[in-house]
């Protein structure tokens, strides 16, 4: 992703639903400008949902998703059926596709049910509106729905504005720092440089970070772990522009950060800014006691939003679990999932530890957040985890107790 790229988890996410061959994937063609989804004649085109990032007007940066039909058919149409409704989990706004030459069916008005009971805003887009005599077909008793064809372009345009008023604007007062930090505070950011640091770049919590620092008007300093002991030395003598309001650490260099980082300035980790930011900062915080009772052999469940090549010191898969083993003596089981696997049934799980999510939007993590805590499985994530294992869990979090 370039710099200038606003990320997936920033996106508003626009999803397609709707039965088989009621030109979905046409739609989204004609809503998009391009062709984004793959059209056939032959119903169950679309088997897995496809995610298009782009800009669209009037909305801005957005994520398009085209499902595969609600009434797939067979064991592989039930499996995909599965799918498109796991999509629900992530999406902002949902456009439910009918036919304008058919009368709606019970899938589309259970998927209206399940839109209403989650809370997601929604519009019915009557398809094929150029074939329907006398403007009958496609309705759901009191549903909102627009007429329109993606065949003939007729009411794309206000369907792309229905969309966007229905649009909640998920980031509205939420910041990362800004709220914790004043004008010309200088922000110390510890960023490792080490063989799983990514070539050429900054990952993109530490983007985000620093961008909203900036935004704040505040000063951020960005330094490698390797060299904050001298800037420290420099900095809170009052050499190098003033003592830090703020430093915040990559979570994987908490411990040797706090060592250097004298008491009275405030230290906290990306993670842990993600966390609030994502909304779960409290949830977490109550989680984490769960390592305080594991057991040989219970399992924990280890997610990341996103997925990547993994380094043979990763932090998710290694060095997490050692760090939870040797604070807790105890030899648990650890089960790891990546990207969109997160899995439904988490009875057997004594806990779960989830990443700082930036890769994921707010509605696919408060949907993992909740699955969690309604079948009473804790919920934490890793840089409060990390801080627990290292004692400085309370100091870590000190910072938010005024915001």
């Amino acid at each position: 992703m370039g710099l200038n790229e606003t990320p997936s988890s920033g996106r508003v996410h626009i999803a397609f639903f709707g039965r088989r061959n009621t030109g979905k994937s046409s739609l989204v063609n004609a809503v998009t400008g391009q062709d984004a989804a793959l059209v056939s004649d032959v119903k169950g085109t679309t088997t897995d949902p496809v995610f298009k990032a782009m800009e669209l007007l009037p909305i801005g940066p957005v994520v398009i998703i085209d499902t595969p039909g609600i009434d797939d058919e067979g064991t592989l149409g039930e499996l995909r059926v599965k799918r498109a409704k796991r999509v629900l989990n992530k999406t902002d706004v949902a456009v439910l596709v009918t036919d304008a030459t058919l009368p709606a069916d019970r899938a589309e008005e259970e998927l209206v049910g399940v839109f209403r009971e989650k809370n997601i805003p929604f519009i019915v887009a009557r398809n094929k509106i150029d074939l329907a005599p006398g403007d009958a077909g496609g309705g759901l008793s009191g549903v909102p729905s627009v007429a329109v064809s993606a065949k003939t372009g007729f009411n794309v345009n206000e369907l792309k504005e229905k969309i966007a008023g229905l649009v909640r604007d998920p980031d509205s007062g939420k910041r990362l720092v800004a709220d914790i930090v004043r004008p010309m505070d200088l922000v110390i950011l510890v960023v490792p440089i080490d063989k799983a640091a990514p070539k050429g770049r900054l990952i993109l919590p530490q983007q985000q970070t620093i961008r909203d620092v900036l935004e704040s008007g505040a000063l951020a300093l960005v330094v490698r772990d390797s060299e904050l002991k001298e800037t420290l030395a420099k900095t809170y003598a009052g050499t190098g522009g003033g003592r830090p309001a703020l430093v915040i650490t990559d979570s994987q260099a908490f411990e040797q950060v706090s060592a250097l980082v004298p008491d009275d300035i405030p230290l906290t980790s990306f993670s842990i800014l993600f966390a609030r930011y994502k909304g779960f900062l409290e949830s977490a915080l109550r989680g984490v006691v769960a390592l305080d009772d594991l057991r040989d052999g219970d399992k924990v469940l280890v997610c990341e939003g996103c997925t990547h090549h993994r380094q043979c010191d990763d932090i998710g898969t290694v060095k997490l679990p050692r760090m939870i083993k040797t604070f807790t003596g105890k030899e648990p089981e650890f089960v790891f999932r990546s990207g969109g696997d997160f899995p439904e049934d988490l009875s057997g799980y004594k806990m779960v530890v989830h990443c700082g999510a930036c890769m994921l939007n707010d509605r696919e993590m408060q949907y993992r957040r909740l699955s969690a805590e309604d079948q009473n499985i804790p919920f934490t994530n890793y840089g409060i985890a990390i801080a627990k294992t290292r004692g400085i869990l309370a100091r870590s979090v000190a910072v938010f107790s005024g915001s």
